[in-house]
């Protein structure tokens, strides 16, 4: 894997300020990690925009501070809504020497007989898979041969796929849970429609009196933009 790096400066401008270097090409980020103190520093927009985007969720980056360096990577990116253009951005800095515990993403290859031969539709279930390992293993990305998908119903387990140095990486999810399968495409929206209010009468009927239950939600809330943050 090609060492990836950017240059950065720290950053003393924060607060609402952050706006002025936004218009001036400026991206704002912070680093932070277990054994490091918040970082607040700045790239050069367009550059770091260009590597950013040829980058997974866990592909190392080495962050030239002003001459330090820190090997880290994107925990978050914000983005404006309306241009889609990056505005700030979270590094997680990493200790080569410490595990890490994060989501690598899955990229489906090959051709399902599935769907050549039956018109199957290939459900991903699955688009990532959480993985302990040091930072040097940590693979860019998991690649999954979908040809062995041959019929309807056939499918991939999360234990069914080759995960880049195995024996240095550990699969957190479980084994025998589903990340792809070839399943069968309903005719129209009405089919789909019926056999939901079919199912929605039966159990209404197995539990006449029941209440509706609302389930509980885990909500992970984003930090806050840093133009609103007060400062210090």
């Amino acid at each position: 894997m090609e060492k990836v790096v950017l240059k950065a400066n720290k950053r003393d401008v924060t607060g609402k300020q952050v706006k002025a270097l936004r218009r001036a090409g400026i991206l704002p980020a912070v680093i932070y990690g277990r054994h490091v103190e918040p970082i607040a520093i700045s790239l050069e927009a367009h550059t770091a925009s260009l590597t950013l985007a040829k980058l997974t969720s866990s592909s190392l980056v080495t962050l030239d501070v002003d001459g330090a360096e820190f090997t880290a990577i994107v925990r978050e990116k914000q983005r404006n809504f309306i241009k889609g253009v990056l505005t700030h951005i979270d590094f997680l800095a990493l200790d080569l020497t410490e595990k890490i515990r994060t989501k690598v993403r899955l990229t489906y290859v090959g051709v399902s007989p599935a769907v050549k031969d039956y018109s199957a539709v290939l459900v991903h279930r699955l688009d990532a898979l959480e993985v302990e390992c040091l930072p040097v293993d940590l693979p860019e990305r998991i690649t999954v041969d979908i040809s062995s998908l041959k019929e309807i119903g056939d499918n991939i387990h999360v234990g069914d796929i080759i995960v880049p140095n195995a024996e240095r990486v550990l699969v957190l999810d479980d084994g025998d849970e589903i990340a792809i399968i070839a399943t069968l495409v309903k005719e129209n929206a009405a089919d789909v429609a019926a056999d939901a209010a079919a199912a929605e009468a039966a159990a209404a009927a197995l539990v006449p009196d029941a209440e509706a239950v609302t389930p509980d939600i885990s909500v992970e809330r984003g930090k806050k933009e840093e133009e609103s943050a007060p400062k210090k």
